[in-house]
């Protein structure tokens, strides 16, 4: 036998023994593959699915009604003393549910009257931090009587700062909205504007917690650093993440306000939080965009960011008070959400005995009731609170806006809708 011949033996048995191996190795990927197969098809999950375990028990772990809770400590929180914060304990010792970070809680307040005695007063709050254990934190902001009008300050945070003490006793009702935090891996931007920031607090402090690994933009927009809510607090969050970048725009600073405080790992601007920055800074990323603030601040950025190409479904966003914010896609808003026809529409208070005429321009159906003298409990007059929910006893209604508060299947919440057809309302 030739060297030639040997070598190519030599080769061929090489060559046998790893087609061996490979189908040895095959084979047992294979067995591997239908086992893992058949454990998937036992619990039945879909490779789609969206499903989020732990936020669905969250929504379900509630009370209902208000519960007393007491005031444990009172915090100011900025330099000009009109931001407060309130740590709040249940009085029955319990553990409190958690929450999905973005969402609010319903204050029902007895506050002095004008008059002499007390009024209740319904307001939302949104929460400030991520969810504890057997505390539930709010941040407060005083709001002033309007420089250029003769209404009064804002009843219900004058009374939290002037009355609420520490062991002052408040009724609540549990933690609601569908403004909050998704709980993927994907990039997040934050955006507060004024005490918009509290929910956006709360969205930082738990994604920090609980997604270590999460990137996470804040972009907060203020005037001047005498607004400036729990700036150590934001610092260190930023020296302690290096996937948190922190972002700070103040619209009419101070002079030498931005030189004075640059130190640190913000980023100081001087600048409202618009589209422009937000596509200098930001790489292409698919973001998830939060935003709070006053409603020019919403009516600027979601179309803008909309125009950008970020899709309609990662931008999510809530409004101080009510707001009317122009999409380019709106989600189905509960019962009827088209527009109501422009032609005069019965409306029937049958508790009251009234039959009126709305017609368009005459606002909500809350702001029609009260102005014909008909009695309606409210408190946002935004949909958040539930206040002025109220039976449908035929017929249909327009929503103006997607409540943030569900109402009961058959009823409605009257602050934020129209009739659409006559119909009977139990009020």
């Amino acid at each position: 036998m030739t060297s030639l011949y040997l070598l190519l033996w030599i080769a061929g048995g090489i060559l046998l023994q790893i087609v061996i191996y490979l189908c040895i190795s095959f084979w047992g990927h294979w067995q591997r593959y239908g086992a893992l197969q058949k454990m998937v098809v036992g619990v039945e999950v879909s490779p789609h699915s969206d499903t989020r375990p732990a936020e669905k028990q969250v929504v379900a772990a509630a009370w209902s009604g208000f519960r007393a809770f007491h005031v444990d400590r009172k915090v100011i929180e900025d330099a000009s003393a009109q931001i407060c914060s309130f740590y709040l304990t249940p009085e029955d010792g319990k553990p409190l549910p958690p929450f999905l970070p973005g969402q609010y809680l319903t204050f029902k307040l007895d506050v002095p009257s004008p008059l002499g005695g007390t009024q209740s007063v319904t307001r939302c709050y949104s929460l400030s931090d991520a969810p504890q254990a057997n505390t539930y934190r709010v941040s407060i902001k005083r709001a002033p009587a309007p420089a250029t009008s003769t209404f009064p300050p804002g009843i219900s945070s004058n009374y939290f700062h002037d009355h609420v003490q520490v062991g002052s006793r408040l009724q609540i009702r549990a933690p609601a909205g569908h403004f909050h935090i998704d709980r993927s891996d994907s990039p997040v931007v934050l955006i507060g504007g004024g005490i918009g920031i509290t929910p956006m607090l709360s969205m930082l402090n738990w994604s920090l917690a609980e997604q270590p690994g999460r990137e996470v933009w804040l972009f907060y927009g203020l005037r001047n650093y005498s607004e400036l809510v729990m700036h150590k607090h934001l610092q260190d969050l930023a020296e302690q993440h290096s996937n948190f970048h922190l972002h700070l725009c103040f619209s009419n600073p101070q002079a030498g306000e931005l030189d004075h405080h640059r130190s640190g790992p913000a980023h100081h601007h001087p600048t409202r939080v618009d589209i422009a920055l937000l596509r200098r800074l930001l790489p292409l990323k698919p973001y998830h965009f939060h935003i709070c603030g006053p409603t020019v601040m919403l009516q600027s950025l979601v179309p803008a960011l909309e125009d950008w190409g970020v899709p309609d479904a990662r931008i999510h966003f809530e409004a101080f008070g009510p707001a009317s914010i122009a999409r380019k896609k709106t989600a189905p808003a509960p019962l009827a959400s088209a527009e109501p026809d422009a032609q005069a529409v019965l409306v029937t208070f049958a508790k009251s005995s009234k039959q009126l005429t709305w017609q368009s321009g005459m606002g909500s159906l809350l702001d029609f009731a009260q102005d014909n003298g008909i009695v309606v409990n409210s408190g946002c007059r935004a949909g958040g609170c539930g206040s002025c929910q109220t039976t449908i006893r035929s017929g249909e209604v327009a929503y103006t806006q997607s409540p943030d508060f569900d109402p009961e299947p058959g009823s409605c919440l009257l602050c934020v809708c129209t009739p659409k057809t006559a119909v009977t309302l139990e009020a």
